[in-house]
């Protein structure tokens, strides 16, 4: 059946010419409906139809690795076997390197932690082995540490903590134990504070009731001992002096409170 789409969009080869059978290298498959002009082909512009006729043919693409249009190559590593697929590491196009993040088995993706386009170190980041992370630490995107800052194991996450970049420091704070955490509550980013506000210790959390953000005293107001509650029961926020003196007529202790929210 013709997919609607495909009427839209006429046939033409990646070149930009009209295809001619009789010359494609595939020519002996449209006798057994193996191809079809405007439906399934390789040598076609449209990605559509390349995919169609791969997913026809999937014995063909350890061979369409090598193709010369970067559509055909980077189609044909979703059904190549993982030794084709390696030869695509080094790519000249992005999009074939993409499909080879995805498809290599995780230990073999060294070769494209530093691949120049951030989505393919997105790719790698999101499935390298946590033991090969720390490359990546200090890699040029924020969006790939923020990704390592997700995965690293704990005993590296705090070369992390002086991040340039306020939401990898955000995804540090989440994971750090103390007392490697506490070193994020000065952090200039209110983001950042706020987290070690709602994981840090009780015990501690006096040092940040007079925090400049009001969403860092909430979340104090929210945890903090008896002697604490009386300082923010003066806070010049009138939510913070609420939520501090509805706590402190409730009587709830830090284990209450720490029960209440999990």
């Amino acid at each position: 059946m013709i997919d609607p789409k495909d009427i839209d969009i006429p046939p033409l080869s990646w070149q930009g010419t009209p295809l001619d059978c009789e010359q494609c290298v595939h020519r002996g498959l449209r006798a057994r409906d193996g191809c079809e002009i405007g439906h399934a082909c390789v040598e076609d512009a449209y990605a559509r139809r390349i995919d169609r006729f791969m997913r026809w043919h999937p014995e063909l693409a350890n061979e369409l690795t090598r193709h010369p249009h970067f559509e055909v190559r980077a189609i044909a590593a979703r059904h190549a076997d993982v030794f084709a697929v390696q030869r695509l590491a080094n790519d000249p196009d992005e999009t074939v390197r993409l499909q080879v993040a995805l498809r290599l088995p995780p230990h073999r993706l060294q070769a494209l932690m530093h691949d120049p386009h951030r989505e393919v170190r997105l790719r790698v980041a999101h499935r390298l082995p946590t033991e090969a992370l720390s490359d990546l630490i200090a890699d040029a995107d924020y969006g790939v540490r923020l990704v390592v800052a997700r995965r690293l194991p704990l005993a590296l996450l705090s070369q992390l903590a002086d991040d340039p970049d306020a939401q990898v420091r955000g995804a540090v704070a989440e994971r750090l134990e103390m007392p490697a955490l506490w070193r994020l509550a000065t952090d200039p980013a209110e983001s950042v504070r706020r987290v070690v506000a709602r994981r840090a210790p009780t015990g501690l959390l006096g040092a940040l009731a007079s925090d400049a953000d009001l969403l860092v005293r909430w979340e104090v107001a929210q945890r903090a001992c008896v002697d604490v509650l009386h300082r923010l029961s003066q806070d010049p926020a009138a939510e913070i002096r609420e939520l501090a003196l509805q706590r402190l007529l409730e009587g709830d202790t830090p284990a209450d409170v720490e029960a209440k929210h999990g």
